[in-house]
């Protein structure tokens, strides 16, 4: 199990340092998907909002600018209509879905999830849409920023 961890340690140097740490985020939500409950999506959150304090980032898929000239954050609309920003904890799970991501950009978490409960076009953050995917309203964004508890 030691070799393991050290083979962990290596990759995470050649992470961009923002997304050192993230594994934790995917570790929390992989047993979140093992077992739905209220205590494994507290703890979830909790790991996000550290991350989010460490100045953890996210990658964001951005849309190209249309006549403004403004990048977009890149949204996917549920089958419900509704439309979620999509996130992803490291460039391992931006590529399992590669088709779809044109371009992308290094975000601050603090940053994006203020951003995003003040935007009133999307329900929240799809992050890691293809594999170590959770859905965060807005609500849930407000309490990991602190703002509900």
């Amino acid at each position: 199990m030691t070799n393991q961890k050290n083979q962990g340690n290596q990759k995470n140097q050649e992470k961009d340092p923002g997304l050192q740490g993230n594994e934790r985020i995917e570790a929390a939500i992989a047993g979140l998907q093992q077992e739905a409950s209220q205590e494994h999506l507290a703890h979830t959150l909790t790991v996000i909002r550290q991350r989010m304090r460490e100045g953890g980032q996210f990658i964001i898929a951005v849309e190209p600018p249309k006549g403004d000239g403004r990048l977009q954050i890149q949204a996917i609309q549920t089958e419900n209509g509704q439309s979620w920003w999509t996130v992803f904890s490291s460039f391992e799970e931006e590529l399992k879905g590669s088709d779809s991501v044109k371009s992308t950009f290094l975000t601050d978490m603090g940053q994006l999830f203020t951003q995003a409960v003040q935007t009133e076009e999307i329900q929240g953050i799809i992050l890691n849409p293809w594999n170590r995917t959770l859905m965060l309203d807005k609500a849930l964004i407000q309490v990991i920023l602190g703002q509900k508890k």
